[in-house]
């Protein structure tokens, strides 16, 4: 949910001074762009994985900060709820044995933190969503400590005047109204970085978003929630509900979302930080006491840090930042579409599959995006969320078509194209989009293992569904360790 602030009540003065200084540090961002030399000779990559914690009977354990303290490791912070970790990875380059490297890291992170969490009788698990959760663990008070936290959901709450309406159509529906953002610690995601120059960002952003729905059919894993069987990866609608903003009248005025796919092709990055100025209101109007006009005279790098916070008050699926390493400004696209899991080598490819993509998309003579509307981007990244690896998309030349049979003709190519762009070694290359290969022809992924076993325990054994989703949860942990690819498991 970002970066930490203090306790703090906002007056009316505080949000005028907060709206001229976002406005300051917007005007200086776009002289820096123009002027300013980021950082742009290495294309970086980063990643991070938020986690959860179960107890024995494999519902959320609400320890967090117990865990934390014993792994004393800032690679892990706190996320949304109790029961959640973040971990953070070092940033690398992915040429030659980057994915290596990644993969090593990774499973001895989880490992640790897995290892800490047991002495506080709990276990880690990488999943979308807890299928285990219920009411009575997304409440106000199993909000993480963080003041962060506690002034979102006020301020959250206080914008939409009232409870928040859950209501999701799936196989089954939810419909519920909760008095917090609580629900929304239940979507656990992996974000992928991309460092990027200042002349190709649009071009990125806009590969990005052309291919989520193609991610999101591929890396599902979200089905269930509050025992509901909802969407393959119920995470998008829920983080959208959860953190809605907007009564019903905004809505019906057309106010945009927070939580947003955006609305059209992009030709720089500085459209999308104008834009959340132009249609966000401050959540968090927390001033620095830095000038950036007088930064950046005086030759420094300005942190902008208004123009940052704001910007982590807008949750698109991809999206900007601006970041300061070693004294030097830097662009990143942040892919925040993917949930967590199953497993590292999972992940892994599923960052494989969008480096190289949106790699060999932005290197090719024609633009995807001037086939492809931007209309069709949303349309696909919906069906995706609804339908997983079994949805349908819309493709330039090719109409609709099957999600895996779009990816094995069409992107996956692409993906290895990428890939040797990048100077990827080859067996690591292969063994990663093979992966992705596997679940295509396989036909699973995340969401339909969890949704089938869950059905052969019930057919199996007869218990009621909250028991087969502990057993099913139970199975799901016990195979985080050998690092098997998902579309390998078996549903007993």
């Amino acid at each position: 949910m970002g970066q930490d602030v203090t306790s703090v009540a906002f007056t009316r003065e505080d949000r005028t001074r907060y709206r001229r200084k976002v406005r300051r540090c917007l005007d200086v961002f776009s002289l820096m762009l123009n002027e300013f030399p980021f950082d742009a000779e290495r294309t970086m990559t980063g990643l991070e994985l938020e986690l959860n914690l179960i107890d024995a009977a494999a519902e959320p354990a609400m320890r967090n900060q117990q865990v934390l303290s014993s792994l004393a490791d800032p690679a892990f912070q706190t996320e949304l709820g109790l029961f959640n970790l973040e971990l953070n990875a070092r940033p690398r380059m992915i040429a030659g044995r980057g994915f290596d490297d990644y993969e090593d890291d990774l499973r001895t992170a989880v490992s640790k933190a897995d290892d800490r969490a047991r002495k506080f009788d709990a276990n880690l698990v990488v999943i979308g969503i807890l299928p285990t959760l219920t009411l009575r663990h997304t409440i106000p008070d199993n909000l993480s400590g963080n003041p962060r936290y506690q002034l979102l959901n006020e301020q959250i709450m206080e914008s939409r005047g009232g409870d928040m309406p859950i209501d999701i159509r799936g196989a089954e529906r939810l419909q519920i109204e909760v008095d917090s953002i609580a629900p929304e610690a239940a979507c656990t995601s992996t974000q992928f970085h991309l460092q990027v120059a200042p002349e190709t960002f649009a071009s990125y952003w806009n590969a990005s978003q052309a291919i989520a729905g193609a991610q999101l059919a591929l890396g599902a894993n979200s089905p269930y929630l509050y025992g509901r069987h909802l969407w393959a990866e119920t995470r998008i609608a829920l983080f959208e509900q959860a953190t809605e903003t907007r009564p019903d009248e905004m809505k019906a005025q057309g106010v945009r979302p927070r939580v947003w796919f955006g609305e059209r092709w992009i030709g720089s990055i500085f459209d999308l930080f104008e834009e959340n100025v132009r249609y966000f209101p401050a959540l968090l109007p927390i001033c620095d006491s830095e000038d950036p006009v007088e930064i950046l005279s005086g030759g420094g790098v300005p942190r902008l840090a208004e123009l940052r916070l704001h910007n982590g008050t807008v949750y698109r699926w991809n999206r900007p930042v601006y970041d300061i390493m070693d004294g030097r400004p830097h662009l990143r696209v942040e892919n925040r579409v993917l949930p967590a899991g199953p497993t590292v080598v999972d992940m892994l490819a599923n960052a494989a599959f969008y480096f190289g993509l949106v790699r060999e998309l932005v290197e090719a003579a024609t633009p995807l995006w001037h086939a492809l509307t931007f209309t069709q981007a949303e349309t696909n990244f919906y069906l995706a969320a609804r339908d997983g690896i079994r949805a349908t998309q819309l493709w330039p030349g090719v109409g609709e078509i099957d999600a895996t049979e779009l990816v094995l003709t069409e992107l996956l190519p692409m993906a290895y194209a990428g890939l040797d762009r990048f100077g990827v070694s080859r067996d690591i290359r292969d063994r990663l989009l093979g992966v992705i290969e596997a679940r295509c022809r396989t036909q699973r992924n995340g969401a339909t293992w969890q949704v089938e076993t869950v059905r052969h325990i019930e057919a199996t054994t007869g218990v009621s569904r909250s028991s087969a989703l502990r057993e099913m949860l139970r199975r799901y942990a016990d195979r985080l360790a050998a690092n098997e690819p998902v579309h390998t498991w078996s549903y007993d």
